[in-house]
C-alpha cells in the first residue's frame, strides 16, 4: 500500500493515443501508423454522426454560442438511461468530469484508487491538492467475467473502473453495491462498459438515484471513436451537478460535440445497432487476439472482457514497443500505471486486418 500527499509539483504520467507526436518522431505521416495504443472502437463513423455533423456546418452551430445547459443532450442520455434529465451533466470528455467529481472526493476525505489504474484519476485530485491511497489489484486473475470487486480499503472515497482499465477486469454489480454503504462517495468509471458484450447488466446508472454518494462517469469516446470532439457524461444527484455547473467554464461544450452526442444517443435503434457490432467485435477479435498471442514465446497476454488486453514478460518490453514503433505499430507503453512498469504493454483491438498485422510484426520481432 502507498501514501500520496498530492502536491503542485507532483508530476503524472502521459495518455496513449499520441499518433500526430509519434509519426513527428518516427519520420511519417499519422495514417501511416496504426494505432493500438488508444482502446477506441476502429470503425469509420456511423451514419447519425456523420449526418449529424454535414447538419451542422450548415445551420448555426458555427455561428452561435452552444447551449449552456444541454437541454436537449441531457435530455437524450436521459433518455436512454431511463433517468431524470436533472441527474446528467455532459462534459468536455470524461477527463473534465474527474476535475469536479476529484472537488468533491478532495472535500470529503482520502481517496482510494486500485492501482494499476487511469492515470487521470490523480491528475484530477492533484487539481485540488487531495490526498490519495492506492491498493493493489492482483496481477493474475481468470477469465471469468463478471468477478467480485476483490478491496475494501479503509478509505473514505472510493474510485471504481467497470471495466477496470488496464486490465480489463469486469466487475460485478452485486459486488459493487455494498460498497455504497461503507464510503462517503464511491466514483464509478464506466467508459468503457457500453463495449462489453452484456456489460451494461453490471452497471450501477440503475441505482444512483437511490444513492446521494455515487457518480457515474461515462464517456462516448470509446464507444464511437470520437476522441477529437471530446465528450463525456456523468450521472448523479440533481444537488451535485448542479453544483459542479457553477465551478466549471460557462461553455466547457463545443456545438459539434453537442450536436453529435444529441443525435448519437436520440437515435435509439441506431444506438443499438451499433452496440451490437461494437460488442460483436469485441468478443470476436478478443478472443482471436488473445489465442494468437498466446502462441509467441517471450510474452503472456491476459484475459480481458473489453476491447484491450495487457501482455507481460519477465524481460522488460520497451524495447519491443520501440521496435513495433519502427514497424509502424504503436502498442501502449504501461510504464503510466502504478504496479506495472516496463514488463507490460497494452494493445488496443483492431479490425482483423489490423490484429494480423500487430500479430506478424510481434511474432517477427519475438522471433
Amino acid at each position: 500500500m502507498f501514501w500520496f500527499a498530492i502536491g503542485l509539483s507532483s508530476a503524472f504520467p502521459v495518455h496513449g493515443g499520441n499518433r500526430f507526436q509519434e509519426a513527428q518522431r518516427l519520420g511519417c505521416r499519422p495514417e501511416q501508423l496504426l494505432d493500438a495504443s488508444a482502446s477506441l472502437v476502429p470503425f469509420p463513423p456511423s451514419r447519425p454522426l456523420r449526418r449529424c455533423l454535414n447538419r451542422a456546418l450548415t445551420d448555426c452551430t458555427l455561428r452561435d454560442y452552444p447551449d449552456r445547459h444541454h437541454h436537449h443532450l441531457r435530455e437524450a442520455i436521459a433518455h436512454w438511461h431511463g433517468v431524470d434529465p436533472a441527474m446528467v451533466l455532459p462534459g468536455n470528455g470524461a477527463a473534465e468530469l474527474f476535475t469536479w467529481v476529484a472537488r468533491d472526493a478532495a472535500l470529503q476525505g482520502v481517496s482510494g484508487l486500485p492501482v494499476p489504474g487511469f492515470a487521470d484519476y490523480r491528475r484530477a485530485l492533484l487539481c485540488w491538492q487531495g490526498s490519495l491511497q492506492t491498493f493493489p489489484l492482483p496481477l493474475s486473475w481468470s477469465a471469468e467475467a463478471p468477478q467480485p470487486f476483490p478491496l475494501r480499503p479503509d478509505v473514505d472515497v472510493l474510485w471504481i473502473t467497470n471495466p477496470h482499465n488496464p486490465t480489463g477486469q469486469l466487475w460485478s454489480r452485486a459486488s459493487l453495491e455494498p460498497l455504497l454503504e461503507r464510503y462517503r462517495l464511491v466514483i464509478c468509471d464506466e467508459a468503457f462498459l457500453p463495449l462489453v458484450p452484456d456489460g451494461e447488466r453490471q452497471s450501477l446508472v440503475p441505482i444512483v438515484g437511490e444513492h446521494s454518494n455515487l457518480v457515474v462517469i461515462r464517456s462516448l469516446t470509446k464507444l464511437f471513436a470520437v476522441a477529437g470532439l471530446r465528450l463525456g457524461y456523468a450521472i448523479g444527484t440533481q444537488e451535485r451537478l448542479q453544483r459542479w455547473q457553477q465551478w466549471r467554464d460557462p461553455w466547457p461544450l463545443n456545438g459539434f460535440a453537442i450536436a453529435a452526442g444529441t443525435a448519437l444517443m436520440t437515435d435509439r435503434s441506431a444506438l443499438e445497432r451499433w452496440m451490437t457490432r461494437v460488442q460483436q467485435w469485441v468478443t470476436r477479435e478478443g478472443l482471436w487476439m488473445h489465442a494468437q498471442l498466446s502462441e509467441l514465446s517471450g510474452i503472456r497476454p491476459h484475459p480481458s472482457a473489453a476491447n484491450f488486453l495487457l501482455i507481460s514478460s519477465d524481460a522488460s518490453l520497451v524495447p519491443l514497443r520501440e521496435r513495433m514503433a519502427h514497424r509502424r505499430v504503436l502498442l501502449r507503453d504501461c510504464r503510466s500505471f502504478i504496479e506495472l512498469g516496463e514488463h507490460w504493454l497494452r494493445i488496443g483491438l483492431q479490425q482483423r486486418p489490423g490484429n494480423r498485422r500487430i500479430v506478424a510484426a510481434l511474432r517477427d520481432l519475438l522471433s
